[in-house]
């Protein structure tokens, strides 16, 4: 017991309530105790037969491309076409003013029939002469002269049929006809409007929407894996050195008709390297439109026991290598070097490194450090897989 002042204090309550405060001080400043085993999702391969698919993005091209042009020059009269409808072959597109080539061919008509008159009187003579030559009634030549007439007047009735045909032909070319069935864009000249033979600027361009090409541009490597899996039965022939393929439109939904890829008339680019492989697609609705965004999807085949692994799994090391990390029977962590071949939807289809059986990592990977050793695996349903996929992803991201 302790005096202060007269008054007796007792020292064991004191001393009781300092220990009691310093222990929970102890007790908050503690560290905790270490972490558990990394709860990790793991999900077994499995060998299965997996269809082989190229995709190669291009674009669409017309089939037939018609730049209508005048071929004679006057005035637009009419314009006989809607913009945007479809056309014949052979169908009035635009009316030039016919008078001044209808008064051309009136000309030339009458130039021909006075060659014609002039031919007659030659003939005539020609034929008078010939006897009285013989009889040596008109000199020689009197009858030359006489038989040179004629020949001049045939040459000039010659050039008379000439120059009617072609009066004939700038009459017909003021009817301004389609060379081509196709559809028609807008039209760049109206009623009234003054054209001139062979101008630069097209009347209207037609073109021919079905069927419709897709050019895709690849390296000459790709043509020349594609010529070699036609010609082992790999990819389903349609025709002589031509292979059926399919068409995604540039939001992702797939076109309904299959097309055509040929292989013929291909040229290397001597500066990329690269080849325009050219495919033939239906178009009976116009879906497709020139210059259109588009990916062919080629079916190279099926590999048998193909081993297929979420690409979210996948990582890459300091040297670009593609990795995945891989649990073997004593719940130990391992990582792995991938050779991928080529991706398929979500997943990698892996050439080297993973085979059926191996337990790969494909949900917590970033709870895994730095020496992680062991984890606590739990086979993962592809229910889980799919609603997990969306979190996974935003997380590898991070």
């Amino acid at each position: 017991m302790m005096k202060r002042s007269g008054v007796s204090i007792p020292l064991a309550p004191i001393i009781g309530l300092a220990c009691a405060g310093w222990l929970a001080a102890c007790s908050a400043k503690a560290p905790p105790p270490p972490n558990s085993v990394p709860q990790v999702g793991v999900l077994t391969l499995k060998a299965q037969p997996v269809t082989i698919t190229t995709d190669l993005p291009g674009r669409t091209v017309a089939y037939r491309v018609a730049e209508v042009r005048p071929q004679v020059s006057g005035i637009i009269l009419k314009r006989l076409f809607k913009e945007g409808s479809d056309v014949t072959a052979g169908q009035q597109l635009y009316q030039i003013d016919p008078a001044p080539f209808r008064a051309s061919l009136a000309a030339a008509e009458a130039t021909l029939a006075r060659a014609r008159a002039s031919l007659t009187t030659a003939k005539l003579l020609a034929q008078r002469y010939k006897p009285l030559a013989e009889a040596h009634a008109v000199s020689q030549q009197d009858f030359d002269n006489a038989l040179a007439s004629e020949a001049q007047a045939e040459a000039d009735v010659a050039s008379g049929n000439a120059s009617v045909d072609s009066a004939r032909i700038n009459l017909t070319y003021t009817r301004v006809l389609s060379p081509i069935s196709g559809h028609t864009g807008r039209s760049s000249v109206t009623e009234g409007a003054l054209v001139a033979t062979a101008q630069t600027a097209a009347l209207v361009v037609v073109q021919q929407l079905d069927p419709i090409y897709v050019d895709v541009n690849q390296p000459s490597t790709l043509l020349l894996r594609l010529r070699r899996e036609l010609a082992d039965g790999l990819l389903t022939k349609v025709g002589t050195d031509q292979a059926q393929t399919r068409l995604s439109m540039e939001d992702g939904s797939p076109y309904a008709l299959p097309g055509t890829l040929q292989f013929a008339e291909v040229t290397v680019d001597t500066g990329t390297g690269s080849v325009t492989l050219r495919a033939v697609f239906p178009n009976p609705a116009h879906v497709l439109l020139p210059g259109m965004f588009v990916h062919e999807h080629i079916n190279e085949g099926v590999e048998d026991h193909g081993v297929l692994v979420p690409q979210r799994a996948v990582t890459h090391n300091q040297r670009g290598e593609a990795t995945a990390l891989v649990v073997g029977a004593d719940a130990k962590v391992s990582t792995r070097v991938l050779k991928t071949d080529r991706a398929i939807g979500d997943q990698w289809l892996v050439a080297e490194g993973l085979a059926a059986g191996d337990k790969v990592i494909v949900i917590g990977l970033q709870r895994i450090g730095s020496g992680t050793a062991r984890v606590a695996p739990h086979e993962v349903t592809p229910a889980e897989l799919s609603a997990t996929a969306p979190a996974a992803t935003a997380a590898q991201q991070h």
